[in-house]
């Protein structure tokens, strides 16, 4: 029996309230200036460009392959800039966003 089964029995009206969400410290390096997050057609496909970042290499070959985990599309690192394959402005800022870190959408 846990401490919960033990407080319930103890306290059989009780009900106990949620707990409050404990932010998680983000894995990635954080800055002051927003991300520009961007929609471009290059060669005819459309590609999501995020711009502004000031982190270590380290930390953008992170950040890269994690956005590219979470919506299962390539991309690249390349010149202090990513590079997501797709239109996917929203999801990237929602992601980015539930890290703690500030974005800007440029552009339609």
């Amino acid at each position: 029996m846990d401490l919960k089964d033990q407080l319930q029995n103890l306290f059989p009206d009780h009900i106990p309230e949620k707990a409050e969400k404990i932010e998680e410290k983000s894995p990635y390096w954080l800055q002051d200036a927003p991300i520009i997050c961007k929609y471009e057609k290059r060669k005819g496909k459309p590609v999501t460009i995020l711009e502004g970042y000031t982190g270590a290499d380290a930390d953008f070959k992170k950040l890269t392959k994690d956005i590219k985990e979470f919506l299962g599309v390539g991309g690249s690192y390349k010149n202090d800039s990513i590079l997501i394959q797709g239109n996917y402005r929203d999801r990237i800022m929602d992601f980015l966003k539930k890290y703690g870190f500030s974005v800007k959408r440029v552009g339609g």
